[in-house]
């Protein structure tokens, strides 16, 4: 099979559309639906069937594009060996975290402008489930996620990951209330009859506050679910709730954030790649950079 032809197969797959598969490679659409035809001949199956003035994949097609990862990443990872000291050229797709990005991602862009100007990045903002799913799907190369200590992540063989950095929460209050807090060791118990704010779009930080709550004797009464740490903030500031936050951000001056012990919590952060792609040059350097 024709690695072109199982490439602008695999990003029909993604794009949908043949228009964004040409505008992507820079050739006509006539070009990559006579190479996709010739991909068809080649397997001797039909990899595209009409939808309406569209067209989609097969099911086989879609098998076959499942395929073309595993493949192309082989043949990327051969060329890498054979001229290891080659110049990195690609744009890696990274899904990241807000802070993940603002912390390890965006100080690199300017170093790698200048000493890899041919490797780009191109940056979407996910928590971690939605970019993980992307991730499988072949959508990035690149996720910058993140667990607890206390609600790790669960395992994939699919993928490798890499340890990025770590960060200690503690417990988000009204600044009227932290006095009541000296001496205490389980800050929670305070907040029984409050109601706990948690993030919408991962569910690490319910776990823990869930696991928290449950050694202290009570079960939380979760209301608000929101994304942005500032939002956080200005939930807790009204008094509509408490939840956690980082201790190493600064907080307004209405906040206040208790240090949890015993157990501490523990934000990590760490890379995610498909497995085996680590070998591509553009990524491998993204990576080391990260490391670094």
């Amino acid at each position: 099979m024709d690695l072109r032809r199982l490439e602008m197969l695999l990003r029909l797959s993604q794009a949908g559309s043949m228009r964004e598969v040409a505008d992507d490679l820079g050739v006509t659409t006539s070009t990559v639906s006579q190479q996709i035809a010739a991909l068809a001949r080649e397997v001797d199956t039909p990899l595209l069937e009409p939808v309406g003035r569209r067209v989609r994949l097969t099911p086989a097609g879609r098998r076959l594009a499942d395929h073309a990862v595993t493949i192309l990443a082989a043949a990327a990872a051969a060329r890498s060996d054979l001229d290891p000291l080659a110049e990195p050229v690609g744009t890696v797709r990274v899904a990241g975290f807000a802070t993940a990005v603002r912390r390890s991602l965006l100080p690199l862009v300017d170093e790698l402008s200048r000493s890899h100007p041919h490797v780009q990045l191109r940056i979407h903002e996910h928590e971690p489930l939605e970019a993980l799913h992307l991730l499988s799907r072949d959508e990035f190369d690149l996720v910058l996620a993140y667990d607890y200590n206390l609600a790790p992540a669960s395992t994939d063989s699919a993928v490798e990951t890499h340890p990025l950095w770590s960060v200690n929460w503690g417990l988000g209050v009204p600044a009227v209330d932290a006095a009541q807090h000296q001496d205490m060791r389980t800050p929670f118990d305070l907040h029984r009859d409050d109601v706990w704010i948690v993030n919408s779009r991962h569910t690490a930080d319910e776990e823990v506050v869930r696991l928290l709550a449950s050694m202290a004797g009570f079960t939380p009464a979760i209301t608000h679910r929101v994304d942005s740490l500032e939002l956080v903030q200005d939930l807790i500031r009204a008094r509509l709730g408490v939840g956690l936050l980082p201790l190493d951000q600064p907080t307004s001056p209405d906040v206040a954030v208790i240090p949890l012990r015993e157990p501490d919590v523990t934000l990590r952060a760490y890379a995610v790649i498909r497995r085996g792609r680590g070998t591509w040059a553009p990524l491998a350097l993204v990576l080391d950079s990260l490391a670094q």
